[in-house]
């Protein structure tokens, strides 16, 4: 597939196939790809804690938030829940600033999971001091963001936002519509 298909089928995939287990070398492998993306200064002053056990999940999935625009939904129910997560960590003992290294390692690793045949999606909204308490996570390690990983069962449609809405919205068939922008209304001309 092309660049431009893979950023396409690139989407923020919050049900899943949760019989589909991810091997450990897959996760490895696609953390791999945020090892070899750009970092500001050449610092690369982040780290990964990946999890891909049905009990390790279970005790994540409690800390996040899903989809703020679908209040009426608290997330995936069993069944169509993550079967990996990757926590991007700041190791403060090498910078106490991460810029934007999390966004790009993220997006790296959503590139690479789409190429692989799976999907995520990035999650900022996170109970953090809880989360460190139970898994003991070090206090030089800021959690950053989540990403979460599995074999999508949803249909994401893009679509032309309408009265500048930007909210996502599910269809009585649970279609997940986003809204974007269109080209001409991004590109500034001076």
């Amino acid at each position: 597939m092309n660049l431009k298909e893979l950023i396409f089928k690139t989407r923020s995939y919050r049900r899943f196939d949760e019989s589909h287990k991810i091997d450990a070398g897959t996760i490895e492998s696609l953390i791999d790809l945020a090892r070899l993306s750009a970092s500001g200064a050449n610092k690369q002053p982040l780290k990964y804690l990946y999890f891909n056990t049905t009990k390790d999940c279970e005790k994540i999935f409690p800390y996040l938030a899903w989809a703020g625009y679908l209040t009426d939904w608290s997330g995936p129910d069993r069944g169509e829940r993550p079967t990996g997560y990757i926590i991007i960590l700041g190791d403060k003992s090498i910078s106490e600033l991460f810029g934007v290294d999390h966004g790009i390692a993220a997006q790296s690793i959503m590139l690479g999971a789409t190429d692989a045949g799976l999907g995520g999606c990035i999650i900022g909204s996170i109970k953090r001091d809880e989360l460190s308490n139970e898994f003991s996570i070090p206090d030089n390690f800021d959690i950053l963001l989540i990403l979460a990983l599995g074999k999508p069962v949803e249909n994401v449609i893009i679509e032309d936002i309408k009265k500048d809405d930007v909210k996502y919205w599910r269809d009585k068939n649970k279609n997940h519509h986003v809204p974007k922008r269109s080209l001409n209304e991004l590109i500034i001309k001076l």
